[in-house]
């Protein structure tokens, strides 16, 4: 059974773990490839189109592990084969740009989310970005660019440019605050998309945000346009 990939991005993606939070953070944090795909299931019978699948270690750990990563993809597949799924290749200021790209050429999964700030830290796209967005476009997998900021729109640009990649309809996430504690503000949204009317592009875009106003932005974002 083939992965599902839809065209658009999911109007409703959920995050269910993250990299960070463990079970005194909340019981409830799915740890275990078992209690992710529960809980992918749960999501998925309320509404969700799509989730942002991260691993972790037998400590807890947020880990870019292929053979988890695989596991994980598998059981999903059998039990919400309608889910689109993304693997994250979030640094999370442990992993390198080597390590990302290593872990998207051995999982190839069917959605990937790339920091891209992240993945160029120089902000000088290489051959070896080149060479990786160009592979798993020609894949299948459907890329989801995480931006941290409005200037990230600029870099982006110039990767898929590098890559013969048409920006149009991109995938992207713009990331509104902080989890570290930096406020999510929804004036912040617009900023975005004035960046993508300065440069004539359309992009298919969502938001994440953090803290009390995250269900603020998350409106607004919606009101806008995102998802």
């Amino acid at each position: 059974m083939p992965f599902y990939k839809p065209d658009r991005l999911p109007s409703l993606m959920v995050a269910p773990n993250g990299a960070r939070r463990i079970k005194k953070d909340h019981p409830a944090v799915p740890l275990t490839i078992k209690e992710t795909v529960e809980t992918a299931k749960a999501c998925y019978s309320a509404g969700a189109g799509a989730i942002h699948l991260h691993v972790r270690d037998e400590n807890g750990q947020h880990v870019l592990d292929a053979g988890l990563y695989k596991e994980a993809l598998s059981e999903l597949e059998n039990q919400v084969p309608e889910m689109h799924i993304q693997v994250t290749t979030e640094a999370v200021g442990k992993y390198s740009p080597d390590d990302m790209r290593k872990l998207a050429y051995d999982v190839v999964p069917p959605g990937a989310s790339i920091g891209t700030a992240e993945l160029i830290p120089s902000r000088k796209p290489e051959n070896e970005d080149v060479k990786l967005y160009k592979y798993l476009t020609e894949a299948g997998t459907k890329i989801q660019h995480i931006l941290y900021n409005p200037d990230d729109i600029d870099l982006l640009i110039n990767l898929l440019n590098k890559s013969n990649i048409p920006i149009e309809n991109s995938w992207c996430l713009f990331v509104i605050g902080h989890y570290t504690g930096k406020i999510s503000y929804p004036e912040n949204i617009p900023l975005f998309l004035k960046k993508m009317e300065e440069n004539k592009i359309k992009l298919d875009w969502s938001i994440c945000a953090f803290g009390k106003e995250e269900i603020s932005c998350l409106e607004k974002a919606v009101s806008l346009g995102g998802k």
